[in-house]
């Protein structure tokens, strides 16, 4: 059976695998945010203490188990236990909710994608009202990137209990996503294998060319400049070192069975340690290099909005004091207020009102991560560079090809284990397996489609997933050291790569990286458990604001067991209003009252 099983055409082939699986789309929405939260180039200290004391360790356990065992995840830990075969089918479950909900990103992606080719960006402006006498007015109160968002791209529900139709628009780009995943994945390793060159290069090459243009915009300085000024303060707060070890932890895709499914198509001599620094090293290197990106261009947004903002307080004061033109500047705009104001009291009180607050550091400390940060602040700066389409193309492109690359992986761990099967490889050929996994996958993939779609998949994004992987690498940890043996699997790397670990790994192994996982495991425990009522973010079209709206919830929290997987969720089906506190003016409002039908 180990002579018939596909092998990749070359080392360097399985590095780009594991590059185009771990290199996604959460070291470019995700990182920078990070970043932004907990103290600039401070976070990279223990950013970087994570990598060594648990991303590398980790990663080169995965791939040594898959290399040495040459299975899926099922196969792999049933060798190694047959009690452990729940682990792998626990794997296998958490990569098919991920797929369920992750190949929609790329369904966005196609959307935008298609609509950069028009001049101008659908995006760039607001679109007029059905009278045709003035713009949309949901438009007119926020902004035409959050309008072509929530309203074009989403047609969003007020709240989740109104889940509406389908919009067959995002149906169809999801669709097409999954048809490109089914023939990238059709002929297993032969046709993912040359996929992932495309797929793990091709990013690289958009974010140089976006960051020889975003070093060339105007105020893409004080984005870097915020971004590198450490704010060494945070190195005391707690979530700071937790959010370093989520990220580290889920940004390299560890626990779910993809990176063993990929190891196992290796040659028996491959050397996994080296393969495993590497990877790691080149993934957190991306999302330093995607954070310099980022902050350029987040620089060069918060210095538009911000003299945007100057330029319509200085129209506005010039306009209703009747001053001569070029007698305001943004320089000397805070010393006039002052004297308009002592000047003339009652007129500039009347005038209070419209005179907003300017400052570029309120608009730098505005922190976005996940979709509002890939599909709306980057496509706000954008709209505003020169030759837009262009930038705009360049971009969702690569969001594509991260995307893919990431589903290639998740894939590959559903049908790995499915194809070792004797049982269901004897019947079907892998292309009816491949299909079947990506049919049903679209088919429940419409739920995020629909009109309350988005609400679903940030659930899912945030819950279907954390607590499961952390058990199950876990166990996985557990599982190798102290079941089948850490001398034992010395000894397996010795026959496998000619040398036997070193004291660093064996540490890590034993160690430190299984009370990392249990630190996290509690703290992500513990905060479930005193976060009380849940929430989601709802868009409010009368208001036109992201409200956090409450929802009770009940989780079973033993999520990677076979059969408590789905989240149940209780949503209110009536209730009070209640203002909990503001946000730039906006009320959050939560629900209060009787819980309604789950």
């Amino acid at each position: 059976m180990e002579k018939s099983r596909p092998l990749w055409d070359n080392p360097l082939q399985f590095v780009f695998a594991c590059i185009s699986y771990a290199v996604g789309l959460g070291n470019v929405w995700r990182f920078p945010y990070l970043c932004q939260m907990y103290g600039g180039g401070g976070f990279l200290i223990p950013y970087l203490i994570m990598l060594i004391a648990e991303g590398m360790p980790l990663l080169y356990l995965e791939l040594a188990v898959g290399q040495r065992m040459r299975q899926g995840s099922i196969g792999a830990w049933k060798i190694i236990s047959p009690y452990l075969c729940g682990v792998g089918v626990a794997s296998v479950v958490v990569s098919f909710f991920l797929s369920m909900y992750y190949n929609v990103i790329n369904a966005w992606a196609f959307w935008y994608l298609f609509h950069s080719f028009q001049d101008p960006l659908p995006w760039a402006t607001c679109p007029l009202n059905s009278n045709r006498t003035g713009y949309e007015e949901e438009c007119e109160k926020t902004s035409s990137t959050q309008y072509f968002w929530y309203r074009q791209t989403l047609n969003i529900a007020p709240s989740l209990e109104a889940s509406g139709s389908v919009q067959w628009e995002q149906a169809l780009c999801l669709t097409l996503a999954w048809l490109v995943v089914y023939l990238c994945i059709l002929r297993g390793t032969a046709s993912t294998g040359k996929v992932v060159y495309v797929t793990a290069s091709l990013p690289y090459c958009v974010l140089i060319i976006y960051l020889i243009r975003g070093l060339t915009l105007h105020g893409a300085v004080n984005g870097l400049v915020y971004m590198f000024t450490p704010k060494l303060e945070q190195l005391s707060n707690p979530k700071t070192w937790i959010s370093a070890a989520t990220q580290i932890f889920f940004s390299l895709g560890l626990g779910f069975g993809s990176l063993i499914a990929f190891a196992s198509y290796n040659e028996p001599s491959n050397n996994c340690q080296r393969h495993a620094v590497i990877v790691s090293l080149i993934n957190s290197t991306t999302s330093i290099f995607a954070s310099i990106v980022t902050f350029s261009i987040y620089g060069f947004k918060a210095t538009f909005n911000y003299e945007s903002c100057i330029n319509k307080v200085i129209l506005l004061l010039l306009n209703a004091f009747d001053l001569e033109e070029g007698s305001l500047t943004a320089d000397n705009l805070n010393e006039m207020k002052d004297h308009l104001m002592a000047t003339y009291p009652q007129e500039y009180a009347q005038l209070m009102p419209q005179i907003k607050n300017c400052s570029l550091e309120a608009e730098l400390d505005t922190a976005v991560q996940g979709t509002g940060l890939a599909f709306i602040v980057y496509s706000e700066a954008i709209k505003n560079m020169e030759v837009p389409q262009l930038y705009s193309v360049l971009y969702f492109f690569m969001l594509l090809m991260l995307g893919i690359g990431s589903m290639l992986g998740n894939t590959a761990a559903i049908l790995t284990p499915l194809t070792d099967s004797r049982v269901i490889a004897s019947r079907f050929p892998k292309e009816v397996i491949s299909g079947v996994v990506c049919f049903m996958n679209c088919i429940i993939g419409l739920i995020f489609t629909m009109e309350a779609g988005n609400y679903w998949f940030d659930i899912f994004n945030d819950y279907a997933a954390t607590l499961s992987l952390l058990l199950i690498v876990l166990v996985e940890t557990i599982a190798v050291c102290y079941i089948y043996g850490i001398r034992r699997f010395e000894k397996d790397l010795y026959t496998m790569i000619g040398c036997k670990p070193n004291w660093y790994w064996k540490i890590m192994w034993a160690f430190v990286s299984p009370l990392l996982i249990i630190s996290l495991f509690i703290f992500y425990l513990t905060d479930y458990i005193l976060t009380g009522t849940l929430q989601y973010q709802a868009w409010d079209a009368t208001q036109v604001n992201v409200l956090g709206l409450g929802f009770f919830s009940v989780l079973n929290l033993s999520s990677c067991k076979d059969t408590s997987f789905f989240p149940n969720y209780t949503v209110p089906q009536s209730g009070l209003l209640e203002v909990r506190s503001w946000n730039q003016g906006h009320p959050l409002i939560l629900w209060k009252g009787k819980p309604g039908k789950t």
